[in-house]
Parts: structure tokens; C-alpha cells; sequence
């Protein structure tokens, strides 16, 4: 991995027209970040900031609704069209793009970042694509300076970022890194945007066709580099268990991708977690037999549905009842949803040294926090100084300690000790 520090790696430099330009500005999700960074930065301010989109009437629609921003600046093409993509590329410092499935329609432009020394951000949580875009494309990212980041929503920004402030806080009061984190999700209010659940019909669709992409889902290392895809960890939860630390736990759906992502951090890194690092996720149930029946229930639930999904007819069926791509909650549904997450983190030697975290986000997490995750992201990439230069990274590796600040400040988020 190239370590050029700053914010003007090659290609990226302040000789660009703007930047962040926001490519699915149309969609839901896309709306969200916009009114985020409205809000924020405004218009014609110092960040510069565009809309794009294959629409020009629904660009200048979402436009419209935005209080004073009339002469925010609308770029119209399509991101399949390879040579628009390198147009795009080279106008921007980064390009913060909500469309997915990402596995059908963002491939073009992560090569087009890549190549062009364009930073680039968005929500993905497909592995297997998330896989293919780092073998393609990781090298050409390192030698034109683009830092690429997957994985800048719910997926995976509290998990990676919840981690990375533990492990922080671990070596800041014991002089060494957690053996071990546990997070556990104590509580969320908010569904499933459709276009997480359309990326999620495409990720089983091709698992179910694929056994190379059923193989890497299985490897809890699949997104390790190259040489480094090892260690301790085991297959996720998959089952009702008790949780010393926490009582009855049952699986959590995103950790398949959480999990996958805070491993590749410690190794993007140089291992600052330890080697021997170990990380799990599960969703916490209650305790007693109460907290058992919830376990197993929800555990059967989640177990029913993944079946189901793997059989061609019933994954259509499935796909019918859930929210289009572009369909999303009502403002007031958005600003009651919340997340709460809880991380336990043990000392490599002493028990009684253990610490205790606790991530929140006072918006829904498929919606709201996630939109103005990704916004932060995008600004940290334009404007912060990074110490990492170009490659595939993640939230945490690629932006660390200026994202942590950004989603405290602005994005609604904290990350607390619950007790030191």
C-alpha cells in the first residue's frame, strides 16, 4: 500500500472543478446525502459540490427541493458509458456514489476512479464485488493516488469505526490493543432501504449460481489481501448462544460483511489489533428463558429467510415484498429510527481490564445515519488530511481519527466508554 500522505495525491490535487460529486443524486438515499451536504456546506461555499445523475429533469427536481441551492451545479450521463465515467473522474476529487446494485452498475466507475486519481466512496456491502474491484483495480489505485472506500453506510462505518475507537482507548489506558472485540446490537428502529435490499437479492442470486462467490461468504478472511487471508476467527454465529459478557444473543445479518471489513482493517494497517485479533458480531436477545425463546426465534427467522432466498421462486416471491430502489420512510419515521450497539473489548491478559463501548446514531440506520455517514465520508476524503495514500482501504484505515470527529460533530453518531 502506497502511504503518500495529504490530500493531493496525483490527479486528486485542487486543480479539479470540484470537490465531491454525488452520483445517484436521484435516489432515495442519493436525496438524503444531498440535503445532508446542503445542510452542511451550502451552496457555491468552500466545498464544491455537484449533483449527478442520469436525469436532468429529476437532477434539477431534487435541486429544486434543496432551500437555496439553485446554483448547485447538475451533471447528466450514463455510468456505463466508459468514456462519460472518465469525464466524470477527472472533473471531481471525489466521486460519493449511492447506486447500487453495485455489482450491476458501479463497476465502470470504480475503474474510472481508480484509474484517474479519483477518491471514491460509497455503501456497498457486496463481497464478492467488493473482491473483485480490489483484485482489478488495486494496483492502478496505488499508483494514481485514489483512495477507493466500500462500505461507507450501517455497512460498515459503526462496526469499523466502533472497533477502532476501542482498540484506541484499550491502548491509551493499558498500553496494548483488545485480544478481542464483541459487538452487540442492543437495539435499532428502521427498515431496509430498497436499494440495500436489491443488493441483497443480487448478492444471492449469484451465490446460489456461484461456488466460488458461496466460498469466499464462507471465509471469515475473504477480504484480507492477498497472502494475509488467515487468522482466529471462525464461521459467524449461525445459531442461538448465551454471551457470558452479554446474556442470549441470536445472529446479525450484517455481520457477514462487518466482520469481514474490521479484518481487513487490522491488515491494510499492519496488524495494530494483534494478529491474533478476534472479532464477532451478534444481536443481543435478553436474558433467561425469555431471552432464549427471542433467540431462537429470531435465530429460526433469519435462518427461514436465507433459505428461502437461496430457492430461485421463493427469492422472487421474496423480492416482491420488498421496498423498491428509491422508496424510503417518511421524514419523521427517519428522524425516530436510532441504533444502539454495544462492544465489549478484553484485555489480552486481565479480565478485570476489559472496556466497555457504546455506538449510537439518533437516525434510522438504513436511511438517515446512513446518509449522513456517507456525506461525511466523502468531505473527510476531499478535505481532510489522510496519512494513507492510494488503494482499496476501508472507513477506518483510509480515514480513522478525522472521520471519527466528522460523524461525532456532524452525522448524529457518538462512541463512548460505558465504563474505563
Amino acid at each position: 500500500m502506497s502511504a503518500a500522505t495529504g490530500n493531493t495525491a496525483t490527479g486528486a490535487g485542487s486543480e479539479r472543478e470540484f470537490d465531491v460529486v454525488l452520483w445517484g443524486a436521484t435516489g432515495f438515499t442519493g436525496r438524503l446525502v444531498a440535503e445532508h451536504l446542503r445542510e452542511r456546506h451550502g451552496v457555491g461555499g468552500r466545498l464544491r459540490w455537484a449533483l449527478g445523475g442520469r436525469s436532468r429533469a429529476k437532477l434539477e427536481s431534487v435541486r429544486d427541493a434543496l432551500p437555496e441551492a439553485s446554483a448547485l451545479p447538475l451533471i447528466v450521463g450514463d455510468a456505463g458509458d466508459e468514456e462519460f465515467v472518465r469525464s466524470l473522474a477527472a472533473r471531481t476529487r471525489v466521486v460519493c456514489t449511492t447506486v447500487g446494485p453495485y455489482a450491476r452498475y458501479g463497476s465502470p466507475l470504480v475503474a474510472a476512479c481508480a484509474r484517474g486519481g479519483t477518491h471514491y466512496c460509497d455503501l456497498t456491502g457486496e463481497l464478492p464485488w467488493m473482491r473483485r474491484m480490489i483484485d482489478a483495480h488495486q494496483k492502478e489505485a496505488e499508483g494514481s493516488g485514489a483512495r477507493v472506500v466500500h462500505a461507507c453506510g450501517f455497512d460498515c462505518i459503526p462496526s469499523d469505526l466502533g472497533v477502532f475507537f476501542l482498540q484506541r482507548e484499550m491502548r491509551a489506558r493499558h498500553g496494548g490493543p483488545c485480544a478481542r472485540i464483541k459487538l452487540r446490537v442492543a437495539g435499532f428502529r428502521g427498515g431496509v432501504s430498497g436499494g440495500t435490499a436489491a443488493s441483497m437479492v443480487e448478492l444471492v442470486t449469484e451465490a446460489a449460481a456461484d461456488p466460488a462467490v458461496r466460498r469466499l461468504l464462507a471465509d471469515p478472511y475473504g477480504l484480507n489481501p492477498e497472502g494475509e487471508r488467515h487468522g482466529p476467527d471462525g464461521p459467524d454465529q449461525a445459531g442461538p448462544a448465551h454471551d457470558p459478557d452479554f446474556g442470549w444473543t441470536a445472529p446479525f445479518v450484517m455481520a457477514a460483511v462487518d466482520t469481514r471489513v474490521v479484518r481487513r482493517t487490522n491488515a491494510l494497517l499492519g496488524y495494530p489489533y494483534g494478529e491474533d485479533f478476534r472479532y464477532d458480531e451478534a444481536t443481543l436477545t435478553g436474558d433467561g428463558p425469555a431471552g432464549w425463546i427471542k433467540a431462537v426465534g429470531l435465530s429460526a427467522g433469519i435462518g427461514a429467510a436465507l433459505g428461502a432466498a437461496a430457492v430461485g421462486p421463493l427469492r422472487r416471491g421474496l423480492a416482491r415484498l420488498l421496498p423498491d430502489p428509491g422508496e424510503g420512510p417518511s421524514a419523521e419515521q427517519r428522524e425516530s429510527g436510532y441504533f444502539d450497539l454495544r462492544l465489549h473489548g478484553a484485555h489480552p491478559m486481565e479480565p478485570g481490564l476489559a472496556l466497555r463501548a457504546r455506538v449510537t446514531g439518533d437516525r434510522d440506520p438504513g436511511y438517515g445515519a446512513t446518509a449522513r455517514m456517507l456525506g461525511e465520508a466523502a468531505v473527510c476524503l476531499a478535505r481532510d488530511e489522510l496519512a494513507v495514500g492510494g488503494g482499496f482501504w476501508t472507513p477506518a484505515a483510509a480515514m480513522g481519527e478525522p472521520l471519527l470527529r466528522r460523524l461525532e460533530a456532524h452525522a448524529g453518531l457518538t462512541f463512548a466508554l460505558e465504563h474505563a
